[in-house]
């Protein structure tokens, strides 16, 4: 899959999709997922192989949406869609949908954990037994999470500290 060149580019390790996809086996098949900052769309791209349902891909970088359209068609994803804008703006006023699976990975200088996990929280973005992936630099305070979140899995990898959390409602429907 190619990767357009941006300076904040920063795709998922294999290393790291490999144990996130293992922490989610259970999980992912029909799953409707939410690639947030979808960049090189590495995790979106993965949780499709694996057999989710739909991702929706945001994206803010014009050129880097157009490398994901064309992976797209190449791949024939007829379940994949990307939105072209800042997924902060996306989250406060696009018509919520739930999904199961958010891979949340910001540009790590972006620091807003905070609001965006607010943000899918207050407006309904999260299905009842939504998991977050919440990837980050390692020296960053873990955010704030919404009330009833809990990191269910964390681990780290060079300067990455990555982790599965729990929604308040997870499990309860699975």
């Amino acid at each position: 899959m190619r990767v357009a060149g941006e300076p904040e580019l920063r795709p998922t390790s294999e290393r790291i999709r490999e144990t996130l996809f293992n922490w989610l086996a259970s999980v992912i098949e029909g799953s409707v997922c939410l690639d947030l900052f979808a960049g090189s769309g590495a995790l979106g791209f993965e949780a499709l192989s694996r057999g989710a349902a739909r991702v929706q891909f945001v994206e803010r970088s014009a050129p880097v949406a157009a490398a994901l359209r064309n992976s797209i068609d190449t791949l024939g994803a007829a379940n994949a869609d990307i939105v072209e804008g800042d997924a902060l703006d996306w989250l406060r006023c696009a018509g919520p949908q739930a999904f199961d699976i958010v891979f949340l990975d910001p540009p790590f200088a972006d620091d807003n954990y905070e609001e965006l996990c607010r943000l899918l929280e207050e407006r309904h973005w999260l299905a009842t037994d939504a998991q977050v992936y919440l990837e980050q630099n390692r020296d960053q305070s873990v955010p704030a999470l919404p009330q009833g979140w809990q990191i269910n899995k964390e681990k780290y990898a060079g300067n990455v500290r990555y982790s599965l959390i729990s929604t308040a409602n997870w499990g309860s429907s699975r």
